[in-house]
């Protein structure tokens, strides 16, 4: 009966694979998985488990057990567990469970409180401004 089940999934999900384009499968490394490496992907990546590597995708959710120690490029990113390196990104979710250590590039932010942040979160396109040292040491001098 097991063997049924199996075999009857299978065919449907081969047919559903071809008659649809529309809805994407994600690739999913899991959390008792290690990966040391780059990833492309045209589609949805799924990180529970640790990468140590740059990846390229349209969409990444990085789960709360997830780690990765690299670059990312993609359009959608969403941070559930820890990233340390730079994201340039479209749109970022940083969940109040993730750990970010580095710098983002982005067009839209989204921060739950109780996240941690070690990095800079800028905007694509703005322009960087940063004090010059006489309104630091006035700024510092006030408080």
């Amino acid at each position: 009966m097991k063997n049924l089940k199996r075999l009857v999934y299978l065919k449907f999900a081969r047919k559903l694979s071809r008659n649809s384009q529309s809805i994407p499968v994600p690739s999913i490394i899991s959390s008792n998985s290690s990966v040391e490496g780059n990833i492309e992907s045209s589609g949805i990546v799924h990180i529970d488990g640790k990468l140590k590597g740059n990846i390229n995708c349209d969409e990444l959710i990085i789960g709360v057990k997830g780690y990765i120690k690299g670059e990312i490029t993609a359009q959608k990113l969403y941070v559930y567990g820890t990233l340390e390196g730079n994201a340039d990104v479209d749109t970022i979710f940083i969940a109040k469970s993730a750990k970010l250590i580095g710098d983002t590039s982005h067009n839209s932010i989204s921060i739950e409180p109780g996240a941690y942040i070690d990095g800079r979160c800028h905007r694509k396109g703005a322009e960087v401004v940063s004090l010059p040292a006489e309104t630091k040491n006035r700024k510092q001098a006030s408080v």
